[in-house]
């Protein structure tokens, strides 16, 4: 699949969640469905616990439909992603994706991206579902001048993912791919199940891992093959709750907890995909080479982990406290199934971030709860 799929999309009622191709799929499998970003998402199925077990030890099959796919395409594409976002794109190799940011004049950060090239005048960037809509917005306007074309191409795909262990022999079976070759952070088109398929090596889970991106109206037969192919694997229908789980296990930031338009991408401690040096000018250069001046003179807060020595699970907002006194707040927190505890991605000051830091601390409730604090990821696959 080179160029995208082309499909009209499902009728909407005003004011009503949207629903993604397998959404009938779901609701046949008892899944509790939740409304995320706009959208009618099944968050699991049964045991959240025991989804996200299945990832760590065998695989997990997702439906990420919700997730917002714009193509630029055109001569100048390359040169007008450059321009938009912070990384480099003109060099990226075709087939291969990257990790990635769209930022402000003021360098706060829009959203983070995926920007996989799928020939030499093709580009598909996936936003997240919150901001999909402001990410397209933002290209268009960002690549007028350039020999380029933004199309919007969120209603044009299905994306499924499996991701886990077994993964690759999962889907080994059903595509004529030679995922063997296929790197980390690649994408090669191809048939899955006998269907035309973007397949990378992507995830969100900290395991090894693909997302398929097909056409919508392939959606429910690829996810059957998948269920089939994987029932011996030990292969599971998972949600939205088991994925964020497994995202804080793995240290990854999450769109409106670790970043946000208030945070630049060296508040976040990810400057390095900041590429000054490519070719011209792009959005918000001057804020984060002022950004990257203070990161390098006076450390802003860092993103550190806290395990927790108790049972209470801190959430977003909560304050973290080094001998009582307030010097960060949590960001991301949930009981982790791997480690056996509560977990959290917390900002702390720098003076108070380094691993084993004495007299950790979070406020839950009016309760100073006792942490460790450790560097992240708490889960790193094969360690």
């Amino acid at each position: 699949m080179t160029h995208a799929p082309r499909a009209a999309a499902p009728p909407k009622q005003p004011g009503a969640p949207r629903r993604t191709a397998l959404d009938a799929v779901h609701r046949s499998l008892g899944a509790v469905m939740t409304d995320f970003a706009g959208w009618d998402m099944p968050l699991r199925y049964g045991s959240e616990r025991g989804e996200h077990s299945a990832v760590r030890t065998a695989a997990g099959l997702f439906d990420l439909s919700h997730m917002g796919e714009i193509t630029v395409t055109g001569p100048e594409a390359g040169a007008a992603l450059d321009h938009a976002l912070v990384g480099a794109f003109g060099t990226l190799r075709a087939g291969r994706a990257r990790y990635t940011m769209i930022c402000r004049t003021d360098g706060g950060i829009l959203d983070d991206l995926i920007v996989y090239r799928l020939d030499d005048t093709t580009y598909l960037v996936v936003a997240n579902a919150a901001n999909a809509r402001t990410v397209l917005d933002a290209l268009t306007e960002r690549a007028e001048g350039f020999d380029a074309r933004v199309r919007d191409d969120r209603d044009a795909y299905a994306l499924l993912a499996v991701q886990g262990p077994a993964s690759a022999g999962i889907l080994g079976g059903l595509t004529d791919a030679a995922l063997e070759g296929l790197k980390y952070y690649a994408g090669l088109p191809g048939t899955v199940a006998g269907v035309p398929a973007l397949i990378a090596r992507t995830g969100y889970t900290g395991e090894d891992g693909f997302e398929l991106f097909v056409a919508p109206e392939h959606a429910e037969g690829l996810w059957a093959a998948l269920t089939e192919a994987g029932a011996d694997a030990g292969l599971v229908p998972c949600g939205l709750a088991c994925r964020d789980t497994l995202r804080l296990e793995a240290g990854m930031p999450l769109y409106g907890h670790e970043l946000s338009t208030e945070l630049t991408p060296f508040d976040a401690g990810l400057g390095r995909i900041v590429k000054f040096g490519k070719e011209g000018g792009f959005v918000g250069k001057d804020a984060l080479e002022e950004a990257a001046r203070r990161a390098e003179s006076a450390p802003p807060r860092v993103l550190v982990g806290l395990v927790a020595r108790g049972r209470r699970v801190p959430r977003a907002g909560y304050r973290v406290l080094a001998d009582g006194a307030p010097v960060g707040e949590v960001t991301s927190g949930a009981p982790s199934p791997t480690l056996g505890a509560p977990i959290a991605m917390a900002y702390v000051d720098a003076a108070h971030a380094a691993p084993g830091a004495p007299g950790i601390a979070v406020d839950i409730r009016g309760a100073a709860e006792p942490y460790d604090l450790v560097a992240l990821p708490f889960y790193r696959r094969g360690s």
